[in-house]
C-alpha cells in the first residue's frame, strides 16, 4: 500500500507500489536486486526511403555493421573465461553461424537495392520474414531459434544505429546496487557472458521458454531466471527492486520489508544448500533401501560432456545430434564431419555410455527453408519418418554413429516410432550401416544396443512389439505430455492445461516402465520431468531405474535419491496410479515428497 512505511522506496524516497509477474521457471533460484533495463534497438529503428546514388554507401554501412558484429563473437569467443559454460561457446558459434547465412548477410543488401530501404529498415523487413516461418514451427524447441536470428539482428542494429548494451558501474550506494537483475524483451546468450563479469544476478525477459537459448545458459550458469513473462519490460521501472524466485517462475517487484526478509531467508538456505550439494559429486546415487540408481546427462554438444563429467554423470543419457545439422546454410554434415563430433564425446565420457539419438528433423524443422512447411508438421514428416524417406542421410549418420562406438560404449536411440515396420525399417539401416563399414575394414561394436524413443501414445499402448526388437527404451516425457493431452507448453493460451501429472500422461509413463522391468530391458526418462526433483520419488515409485536430464539438475535429483526409501514410497505411488482426479493426484505428490 502507498502508505506502508514497511514497503521499500524508490530512489527518490518515495513509496512505490509492489505488484507480482508470473511466467515461465526455467532456472531454479532466488535473487534480489536492481532492476537494468535494455531497450531492444529495434525500437529506435527509423523507416525511410535512400536515393538511388546513396543505394551502395547504404550497402557498404550494412556489411560493414555485419563484419564488425563477426568481429565482436570472435573476441567473445576468444576471451571466454576458462570456467565459462561450454553452451555459450556453442551459442556464440551458432549466432556467429547465422550471422554468416545468406539469409541475413545477403538478402537485407537486395531488399536496399529493390525496396530503397535504409539499411536498418531492410535488416528487420528480413528478420520479420524469417520469423514468420519459425513461427509455423510446431516442435518448441526448434520454434524458439527464432530468438537466435533476433538476437543476431539486434547485435547488427546497435552497431548501425552507434548503440550498445552495457550496464552501469556500481556506486557503492546500498549492498544491493552492485547485484543487478537485466529486465528486457529477450536477451542473447553472449550479452549474458558479457553481463556475467558485471554483477549480473538474474534476468527477466517478456518471451522465450524452457528451451531457450537463454534458459539453457541460465541453468548452465546457475542464475535464477524467469521467461514469458509477457508485458515486464513495460511494467518494470529502472532500478525497480525485484525478487526472482525461479523455482515458480514469479518476479516481485518492489516487495515489502517482511517479504524481502523471507525470501533472503530462503537465499541463505538454498546456498547452504548448494554447498551440500557439491559434495555429492562422487556419491554414487543409492536410496536409502540400498537401490542404485543411474543418472545420465542431456547434451547437445561434445563440449557439453565437461559439464557432465563435473556434475558426475554414469554416461549421456541424450545427445540430440540435430545441433550438428543446424545452421549450416542447408549443408548436411558428412559422415566424417559427424564421426569426428561423435568421437569426442565418447572419447570424452572415457568408457562412460553416450546414447545418441538419431537425427530428430523434419517437416518442422527443414534443412532446407525454402521447403515448404507442412500443415501440421508436429504430426508430419519428422523424426524417423523423415530419416526413412531419406535413407541417405540416415544411412550417412548410422555409419558414423557406428565408427564412434569403437572408442567406447555407444547406444543408438531412434525417436518417434510408431509403427512395427518403422521399427523394422530402422534396424534393417542399422544392419546395412554395419556391412557397409565392414566392407570398408572400418571398425566399430558389432553389439552396440539400438533403443526407441516412446513419445507418442501409440507407441507407450503398443509396448510388446518394443521390447521384442529394441534393447532398451527411453521415454521423452515433453512429446508424450504434448501428443497425449494436445498442448503445445510453449503456446501461451493453453500452457496452464500442460500437466505431467495428468492421469494418461502417468499411467503411459508407469505403463512403459513395467513393460521394460517384464522384458529385461532398461528404461530410462529422458525429458524435463527427469530433472524435475518434485517428481523424482513419484518415478523412483513407479520402477523408474534411469534419469537423464541436463547436467545443473543433476546433484539436485541425486539429493532426493540419496534421501528416498522406496519400501516408503512404493505403495503410495501405487494409490496416485489408482486416482483420476488432478487435485488429488497433486496433492500426494507433495506427500510423497515429505516421505
Amino acid at each position: 500500500m502507498p502508505g506502508d512505511r514497511s514497503r521499500l522506496r524508490s530512489p527518490s524516497g518515495a513509496p512505490v507500489a509492489s505488484f507480482t509477474l508470473h511466467g515461465i521457471p526455467v532456472s531454479r533460484g532466488i535473487a534480489i536486486g536492481r532492476a537494468h533495463k535494455l531497450a531492444p534497438a529495434a525500437l529506435d529503428v527509423q523507416h525511410y526511403l535512400v536515393a538511388e546514388e546513396l543505394l551502395e554507401a547504404e550497402v557498404r554501412r550494412l556489411q560493414e555493421a555485419l563484419a564488425q558484429v563477426h568481429v565482436e563473437l570472435q573476441t567473445l569467443w576468444n576471451e571466454l573465461p576458462k570456467d565459462a559454460p561450454t553452451e555459450l561457446g556453442a551459442f556464440i558459434d551458432v549466432h556467429a553461424l547465422i550471422l554468416s547465412d545468406p539469409m541475413i548477410s545477403e538478402e537485407p543488401l537486395d531488399i536496399i537495392r529493390t525496396r530503397h530501404y535504409n539499411a536498418e529498415w531492410a535488416l528487420l523487413t528480413q528478420i520479420d520474414e524469417l520469423s514468420a516461418q519459425f513461427d509455423e514451427i510446431e516442435d518448441p524447441y526448434l520454434r524458439e531459434r527464432k530468438a537466435d536470428i533476433q538476437q543476431v539482428a539486434e547485435r547488427v542494429l546497435k552497431v548501425l544505429l552507434g548503440t550498445a548494451q552495457t550496464l552501469p558501474a556500481s556506486s557503492g550506494e546500498d549492498e544491493f546496487q552492485a547485484q543487478m537483475i537485466i529486465v528486457a524483451h529477450d536477451i542473447s546468450p553472449a550479452d549474458m557472458l558479457q553481463f556475467r563479469d558485471r554483477s549480473f544476478i538474474g534476468f527477466v525477459t517478456d518471451v522465450g521458454g524452457q528451451n531457450s537459448h537463454t534458459a539453457i545458459v541460465a541453468r548452465s550458469l546457475d542464475i535464477p531466471a524467469a521467461v514469458g513473462m509477457a508485458g515486464a519490460s513495460t511494467l518494470i521501472e529502472q532500478d525497480d527492486w525485484l525478487i526472482i524466485d525461479g523455482d515458480a517462475g514469479v518476479v516481485i517487484a518492489n516487495p515489502s520489508s517482511l517479504v524481502l526478509e523471507q525470501y533472503r531467508e530462503r537465499q541463505a538456505v538454498a546456498a547452504r544448500a548448494r554447498k551440500k550439494l557439491n559434495k555429492l559429486k562422487k556419491t554414487p546415487a543409492i536410496t536409502k533401501d540400498g537401490t542404485e540408481i543411474t543418472l545420465l546427462a542431456n547434451i547437445e554438444l561434445p563440449d557439453d560432456c565437461a559439464a557432465a563429467m563435473e556434475a558426475g554423470a554414469n554416461g549421456v543419457g541424450l545427445f540430440r545430434s540435430e545441433f550438428l545439422f543446424m545452421g549450416r546454410d542447408s549443408r548436411i554434415p558428412s559422415e566424417d564431419e559427424q564421426f569426428e563430433q561423435y568421437k569426442r564425446a565418447v572419447v570424452a565420457m572415457k568408457g562412460r555410455p553416450v546414447t545418441i539419438r538419431t537425427l530428430d528433423i523434419g517437416a518442422d524443422k527443414p534443412l532446407d527453408q525454402s521447403e515448404q512447411t507442412a500443415l501440421n508438421p508436429a504430426l508430419g514428416l519428422r523424426a524417423i519418418r523423415y530419416c526413412l524417406a531419406e535413407p541417405q542421410i540416415f544411412l550417412t549418420q548410422l555409419r558414423a554413429i557406428l565408427r564412434a562406438s569403437a572408442f567406447g560404449k555407444v547406444r543408438i536411440l531412434i525417436p518417434m516410432l510408431a509403427h512395427a515396420f518403422e521399427i523394422d525399417q530402422s534396424l534393417a539401416m542399422v544392419e546395412q550401416a554395419k556391412a557397409a563399414l565392414r566392407e570398408r575394414g572400418e571398425k566399430f561394436d558389432e553389439d552396440v544396443d539400438v533403443g526407441a524413443m516412446i513419445e507418442i501414445p501409440a507407441a507407450a499402448l503398443a509396448l510388446p512389439m518394443f521390447v521384442k526388437r529394441m534393447d532398451f527404451l527411453s521415454i521423452g516425457t515433453n512429446d508424450l505430455i504434448q501428443y497425449t493431452l494436445a498442448i503445445d507448453r510453449v503456446d501461451y493460451e493453453v500452457a496452464h492445461l500442460y500437466n505431467p501429472l495428468h492421469p494418461a500422461v502417468l499411467q503411459l509413463i508407469s505403463m512403459t516402465i513395467a513393460a521394460g522391468h517384464k522384458a529385461g530391458i532398461d528404461v530410462a526418462v529422458c525429458g524435463e520431468m527427469a530433472g524435475d526433483i518434485k517428481l523424482t520419488r513419484l518415478l523412483l515409485g513407479m520402477g523408474l531405474r534411469e534419469f537423464s536430464m541436463h547436467p545443473a539438475q543433476l546433484l539436485s535429483v541425486k539429493q532426493e535419491i540419496l534421501n528416498s526409501d522406496l519400501a516408503r514410497i512404493m505403495p503410495q505411488t501405487r494409490k496416485i496410479m489408482r486416482s483420476m482426479e488432478p487435485n488429488v493426484i497433486a496433492d500426494a505428490v507433495e506427500q510423497l515428497q515429505l516421505m
